[in-house]
């Protein structure tokens, strides 16, 4: 029971932060610059991840660091298994946008407050097009200086399972030229994809080396990033999806 009790705890917090800065925050910044408006706005994420932990315990370890080189921006090609990465990145990748699906921008206070922070929207039945759309927004965000973090296999995977890996973060990188940035995290060990428990414990988060893309293939780019992505897996979630007792895990 303590696991639902956390989690209900945190989701109020989760939701009250969402209306401040999907509803108050919004019109008080947006005369200000984009990097003012950015710094302002992933504090609901810097809150909300600090939230976690206090109520539910959930803490994250980086390993990988020497990997984040600011000097450039990087195509982030990140495992998703949870919630948690879209709320925790902004706190360890620098000034960021993201590729996702069209209909986030639609959702009532977040998504209004999601487009302030200038996301590379899919239409995913576009086809041909979609991918040309991400290529041509994907490079804008880039040369600006910003990171682009795209989720390759396109949905949250429960731990222990292997999506497919779609081509189109590495089509933007090695069309740009940009590094490609590999990372693997057990997210969904301790924040699942569904219901509202919160399992304690430290989330590892691997940061891979970075993956040169210029005159390469994008299957070449995007094979070479799933292997690191899943062999470093293997090694970060002995824990399974849904734990068999109420028992903290994962410490």
């Amino acid at each position: 029971m303590l696991p639902l009790i956390r989690g209900l705890l945190f989701q109020l917090g989760f939701i009250g932060s969402t209306l401040v800065f999907g509803l108050l925050v919004p019109p008080l910044i947006w005369p200000l610059s984009r990097p003012a408006r950015y710094r302002v706005l992933t504090q609901w994420g810097r809150f909300n991840v600090w939230w976690l932990r206090v109520t539910c315990g959930v803490d994250y370890r980086v390993r990988g660091t020497e990997h984040i080189d600011s000097s450039r921006p990087h195509v982030v090609l990140s495992k998703h298994q949870s919630a948690w990465e879209t709320v925790a990145f902004v706190a360890i990748f620098p000034m960021q946008t993201w590729v996702l699906k069209r209909e986030l921008m639609r959702i009532p206070l977040f998504g209004w407050t999601l487009s302030m922070l200038d996301p590379v929207p899919i239409d995913r039945e576009a086809g041909r097009q979609a991918l040309e759309n991400l290529v041509a927004e994907g490079q804008q965000r880039l040369d600006q200086g910003r990171w682009v973090i795209v989720f390759p296999e396109g949905t949250r995977v429960a731990p222990g399972e292997h999506g497919r890996y779609r081509q189109g973060g590495a089509i933007l990188a090695a069309r740009t030229g940009y590094p490609v940035l590999p990372v693997a995290l057990n997210s969904g060990s301790f924040w699942p994809k569904k219901g509202l428990r919160r399992y304690p414990g430290t989330i590892e988060v691997v940061v891979g080396p970075p993956i040169e893309t210029a005159g390469r293939k994008p299957i070449e780019v995007l094979s070479e990033a799933e292997e690191w992505i899943e062999t470093t897996m293997a090694g970060i979630e002995p824990r399974p999806a849904k734990p068999s007792s109420e028992e903290p895990h994962g410490q």
